[in-house]
């Protein structure tokens, strides 16, 4: 699978070239994923006699999926899983539901908020999924990826991320240019 994961994340890199847009997608990611599972907390489930919700049910799957693509970088997103989901139970246990779902619904807007914000104003083109509905799952293994590459891990996902030419060639989003801000290298 991580062959298969190189060459989804080469497809992917071509809608997230921008630094700002790469910045908007991770707290857009982060607060998507957490207004998913917020409410499915609310939903307990005994499973094998062991006491759990619908919200720790329903991300089994897609963890699988990450894990598979790739070991490493999938473990990093379970542990991250593991931390929004723990506090997606305690928001649970001290919030009625008015509130509860008041948050969700911001944490909805707000993320759908910063991935369409990035790709029209920084990107200038449409969000990956649009192309690729699969891109949907992509996004968390592409922000891991990118935090791991940052902290000078997994040199063989940097040289795709840093190799993979955008189809419009610039050197700067259109917010870096009109800030006078310094693009981030490329190379």
């Amino acid at each position: 699978m991580n062959a298969f994961f190189k060459r989804q994340l080469a497809d992917y890199v071509e809608y997230h070239r921008d630094p700002w847009n790469c910045t908007m997608h991770v707290f857009g990611i982060i607060a998507l994923f957490f207004a998913a599972i917020l409410p499915l907390n609310l939903v307990p489930i005994q499973v094998l006699g062991v006491h759990t919700t619908l919200a720790s049910i329903m991300v089994l799957p897609v963890l699988v999926y990450w894990l598979t693509l790739d070991a490493a970088i999938g473990a990093a997103i379970l542990g991250a899983a593991a931390v929004l989901l723990s506090a997606a139970a305690f928001v649970v246990s001290h919030a009625n539901t008015t509130v509860l779902w008041s948050v969700t619904t911001i944490l909805i807007v707000v993320g759908i908020g910063f991935q369409v914000i990035g790709h029209r104003v920084f990107e200038r083109r449409q969000p990956a999924l649009v192309d690729n509905p699969s891109h949907l799952l992509l996004g968390p293994m592409f922000v891991m990826t990118k935090l791991f590459i940052a902290l000078g891990f997994r040199r063989d996902l940097a040289a795709i991320i840093q190799t993979v030419q955008p189809q419009i060639q610039r050197g700067s989003s259109s917010f870096a240019e009109e800030h006078q801000v310094e693009p981030l290298s490329r190379s």
